[in-house]
């Protein structure tokens, strides 16, 4: 029927709901990130209360990084099949299951298990970029999505906030008890969000080729931009077809060797700045708070760029100078304000081109299979993770000093992350979505 593959039959969205879909995306990955930062500040807490080692516990947060890889490499298929608003709907909800269920643990591997879900809430920020890339212009898609993803540093400062006023009074079970109600309620919110029209496209599709209406579906995917003969494959199957097999190996190294070089410089940065630079533990606490404050700055300015100049080439940039920054600060900053100066640019270079990142990863996958790319690329992180913190342990092993393994198995990484961009897919600005791929 011509009314099967009319592009009428897609609904648009309006101004209105493009703006509470931002506000709902923005609130669910700010607490989804509380409820991630919310392990690590609270697994000291943890350890003591069941007399576990520092070894072990290191060795309990491996074991959650592990599972976190496994529930991300969900949330792809959850998005591209079930559609955006559902998939943002069940990572939101995924965030307080791991919260609530971690306040009732009783031993590591049910902390393991029960911690692994944080990865729905660590993926959000995947569904976040598939959803909105779909929603925003071509003209200023990263500048309006940079103010999404600068929830990271937020939701940071705001778990630090509140473990630091809940502790005192509740402990640290009920600190993961209360972070439940705010992020249920945003998933109750994200509810009455609107689907994307790119992925009614999509859907239509698969449903029309499930039904055998072979020609009906290639008019209407041509009207739309989806190609249905990929559009047949599971959508991990699509990402390593000829089109997209290299810029899905480039940007998956990209974003994994950045992860170790985030795992040495932000999650340990108190280690590398105490123990590496001398610098006092209350000191370093400041310097991460500024630090922080400014990359959120940092993100506005690189979605901003990359509007202009390419998100590809901002990303790199940033990246290549981010490890610059680090490097000029292990081996040649000397006292408080030097090592602060060199810090505080090596987050804003490091951390800022994550808005860009994003953006990037939403815009250069086809409708198809743009859940799961994001998805995948996310999953890059953890296991990036994992690989920084063995790194750094045998360097430091090895008998080299901080500064010297920090450099090596920090700041190098990051240099060659924004190296390694390079060979992935080139987009210009201000393309639409079907511009690019299909």
């Amino acid at each position: 029927m011509a009314t099967e593959v009319s592009p009428a039959t897609v609904p648009g969205v309006s101004t209105r709901q493009v703006v509470y879909v931002s506000i709902v995306a923005f609130l669910a990955w700010m607490l989804s990130v509380y409820d991630y930062i919310l392990f690590g500040t609270l697994l000291p807490l943890i350890a003591k209360d069941f007399g576990w080692s520092t070894a072990f516990s290191t060795f309990v947060a491996t074991w959650v990084a592990v599972g976190t890889f496994f529930v991300s490499l969900t949330v792809g298929p959850m998005t591209d099949y079930l559609g955006r608003r559902l998939a943002l709907v069940l990572t939101t909800a995924g965030a307080a299951l791991s919260s609530g269920l971690a306040a009732l643990t009783f031993n590591p591997v049910y902390l393991v298990v029960v911690r692994a879900l944080s990865g729905f809430g660590y993926s959000e920020q995947a569904v976040n970029t598939t959803y909105l890339s779909e929603l925003y212009g071509a003209e200023r898609r990263g500048f309006l999505y940079s103010f999404v993803q600068g929830g990271w540093p937020i939701g940071v400062l705001f778990a630090s906030g509140v473990a630091a006023l809940l502790l005192p009074v509740i402990g640290w079970r009920g600190t993961f008890a209360v972070a439940t109600f705010p992020i249920i309620l945003i998933a109750i919110l994200a509810t009455r969000l609107p689907e994307s029209p790119r992925f009614r496209a999509a859907q239509r599709v698969r449903r029309l080729l499930r039904e055998g209406r072979t020609e009906e579906a290639r008019v209407f995917g041509t009207a739309h931009g989806v190609d249905t003969d990929k559009a047949k494959h599971f959508s991990y199957v699509q990402l390593f077809q000829a089109d997209e097999r290299w810029h899905t190996v480039w940007l998956g190294l990209s974003f994994l060797l950045n992860w170790i070089g985030i795992q040495i410089f932000v999650v340990l940065a108190t280690t590398v700045l105490t123990q590496g630079k001398h610098i006092s533990m209350e000191n370093a606490l400041l310097f991460l708070v500024l630090s922080n404050a400014l990359s959120y700055v940092g993100y506005i300015v690189h979605g901003y760029v990359g509007d202009i100049i390419g998100r590809r080439e901002t990303i790199a940039i940033g990246w290549i100078l981010a490890g610059l920054a680090y490097t000029a600060m292990l081996f040649w900053a000397q006292g408080n304000v030097p090592v602060l100066v060199a810090y505080m640019i090596g987050l804003f270079f490091i951390i800022g081109p994550y808005s860009a990142l994003f953006g990037y990863m939403g815009e250069s996958y086809p409708t198809r299979a743009r859940g799961t790319g994001a998805a995948f690329i996310n999953a890059m992180g953890p296991i990036g993770a994992i690989i920084g913190a063995a790194l750094l342990t045998g360097l430091l092993g090895a008998g080299l000093s901080l500064p010297v393994a920090a450099g090596l198995g920090g700041a190098l990484p990051v240099v060659l992350s924004g190296l390694t961009l390079f060979g992935a897919r080139r987009i210009r600005p201000g393309q639409t979505l079907e511009g690019i791929a299909v």
